[in-house]
């Protein structure tokens, strides 16, 4: 048997509309409710379960590994929505790509202070 990831609990204020945000922005299917929870389901059968969650929110950080083609089209989301994103965690590098492990990445706030990434390389893969 194989260890996998199945899904992990997005904490967030509203639910619906963090789960449309972030699923808006990968260009993702509408989220469906599952019990107390809004589940995005990703392409690899992992999901990201929002959850409202009352009092303080610790933003999270999520990491999205995505084709050049997916990356295009997210990137040019971003633009049209008129939303900030950076090259690195640090917001140094605001309305930039890195080119790590010789693929591309980037960075975005999502809802609640949750810190969200795009990578079309996984981190190590490059020479």
């Amino acid at each position: 048997m194989s260890v996998e990831l199945n899904h992990t609990i997005v904490h967030v204020k509203n639910r619906w509309d963090a789960a449309r945000d972030v699923g808006g922005v990968l260009g993702l299917p509408e989220a469906s409710a599952y019990g107390p929870f809004v589940e995005l389901k990703l392409d690899n059968a992992v999901s990201l379960d929002f959850m409202d969650t009352e009092g303080e929110i610790h933003g999270q950080h999520y990491a999205f590994l995505v084709s050049e083609q997916e990356f295009d089209l997210i990137l040019g989301r971003l633009r049209h929505d008129g939303r900030q994103w950076w090259a690195d965690p640090f917001k140094r590098h605001p309305n930039e790509v890195n080119h790590e492990d010789g693929g591309r990445g980037l960075y975005w706030e999502g809802p609640d202070g949750h810190w969200l990434e795009i990578i079309t390389r996984p981190y190590g893969s490059g020479d």
